[in-house]
């Protein structure tokens, strides 16, 4: 069974998605992690980030590992590198990459085939898993969106503005939903949640419930 929940930057799609696996015993996916693993990938060998070609050869010999609560690539835990600034900057033009794209929607096809997973990112429900039994789109106040992300730059000690947040993170929106190739929506089917002045408990029980009753 796969669960999806697409959604905007920020709005809390990964801690749900994490809470609602472990509730229901599930696996869980972080889809956004394996295009950043990616894009470090392409920095490490000082690739052009739109060379397709260059792209397509990385995939090819590239070794990215997805166990629970882990990136692993080539053997090397990447979880935390992959979210630094320079990585974060990077992953925006491998998201775009039709390569990319095609190689990682098989891989993550892969890996929960004959499993029970909650699977998060841009186009779970629209372009990996169009068949998922229950989809969620969730998004929030694009200014409360930039406090949370904030709050995280600050726990890692990066620099930075609340305002310059807020602005990347209106900026970020108007790109994923502008793009061409799997551009940020909805599934006409999933169900949309506005996480704005809610705890993430408040969201996985409406979640919760929700599957429960499709089981």
């Amino acid at each position: 069974m796969i669960i999806t929940i697409d959604g905007t930057a920020g709005s809390g799609k990964s801690t749900a998605a994490r809470a609602l696996a472990a509730r229901l015993g599930f696996d869980y996916l972080d889809t956004g992690a394996m295009y950043r693993a990616v894009a470090l990938a392409a920095l490490r060998a000082r690739l052009d980030l739109t060379d397709q070609d260059a792209l397509s050869r990385l995939l090819d010999s590239l070794r990215l590992e997805m166990p629970p609560g882990r990136v692993v690539l080539a053997s090397e835990d990447v979880s935390g590198l992959i979210r630094t600034a320079e990585v974060t900057a990077a992953s925006r033009p491998i998201a775009d990459s039709p390569v990319v794209r095609r190689k990682l929607s098989e891989m993550q096809r892969e890996i929960t085939r004959g499993r029970n997973f909650v699977c998060e990112g841009r186009d779970q429900g629209t372009i990996v898993f169009p068949d998922a039994l229950c989809k969620f789109y969730l998004d929030a106040d694009p200014v409360e969106r930039g406090l949370r992300r904030y709050r995280e730059m600050m726990d890692r000690g990066e620099p930075g503005s609340l305002e310059d947040v807020v602005k990347a993170v209106k900026e970020r929106d108007a790109r994923d939903k502008a793009r061409d190739l799997a551009p940020l929506l909805a599934a006409k089917d999933a169900v949309l949640l506005d996480s704005t002045g809610q705890t993430c408990d408040e969201v996985v029980d409406r979640m919760e419930n929700h599957v429960r009753s499709r089981l």
